[in-house]
């Protein structure tokens, strides 16, 4: 087998692995495509492969349930600073030193799975909200734009929210879909999302919506707090070794 086609299969698997995760807990496609991708690739390239099986999730996402106004005008301070942020950040991702992206994502991916393991349950009061979600928009946009990885910190600030569940999927499925287009727009501003390359993404849409068919059958199986802790210490051995391989 030839070096391109072990790449090629390689990136297929990792869709396929990271479809499967967000199957199973409704999030985690980007996380765990850009961790493992940034083993293989650049973290712009790996970025610009999951730019279309990440709008198409998340769209999904996004849209399912009830169609609701309310959350839509609730976020949108959030949203906007998410989308301002991202697409300044998209410098760092797209910078020549790609070891300062590589030891971000290694970092983020830590950060997230320890918030994971220890179980962190923060309540924030109704107050604050106004004036921290354009904050917490702001610091995710950075990240995204930094790392490819949408997560931090607006998927711990949105579960201190305290939604019901269906508002807490939308929530994040709008917050992630929004991270998307602005990061699309910030590597296409740089010269870096091409059209080879939005074709290779597309091509990457089927093995992540075949790995989230495989995830959701997986969830009716598996304890979902045996999955909860290999999830996030399979993350944080991965954000380990990719922050040490930047340093080293």
């Amino acid at each position: 087998m030839s070096s391109v086609e072990t790449l090629v299969a390689l990136v297929t698997l990792t869709f396929v692995l990271a479809g499967g995760v967000k199957g199973v807990t409704g999030m985690g496609l980007p996380t765990v495509a850009m961790g493992v991708l940034g083993l293989l690739m650049a973290p712009a390239e790996a970025a610009s492969l999951l730019l279309v099986p990440s709008l198409v999730t998340n769209l999904w996402q996004a849209l399912a349930g009830r169609r609701d106004r309310t959350l839509l005008r609730r976020m949108a301070p959030m949203l906007l600073a998410v989308a301002v942020a991202t697409w300044l950040g998209a410098g760092i991702l797209t910078g020549a030193a790609t070891t300062t992206a590589t030891t971000a994502l290694g970092l983020a991916l830590m950060a997230y799975a320890i918030l994971g393991l220890v179980r962190l349950e923060l309540r924030l009061p109704p107050a604050a909200e106004p004036w921290l979600s354009p904050l917490i928009g702001a610091a995710t946009g950075l990240v995204t734009g930094a790392t490819g990885v949408f997560v931090i910190p607006a998927v711990p600030y949105l579960q201190a929210l305290r939604l019901p569940k269906e508002e807490l999927v939308q929530a994040l499925g709008l917050s992630f879909t929004v991270s998307t287009l602005a990061l699309a727009g910030g590597l296409a501003s740089r010269g870096v999302l091409h059209l080879a390359g939005g074709g290779a993404s597309l091509l990457c849409t089927a093995p992540a919506l075949a790995g989230m068919a495989l995830g959701q059958k997986l969830r009716e199986r598996v304890a979902a707090e045996t999955f909860r802790r290999l999830f996030f210490l399979g993350l944080l051995l991965l954000g380990a070794d990719l922050a040490a391989r930047a340093v080293l």
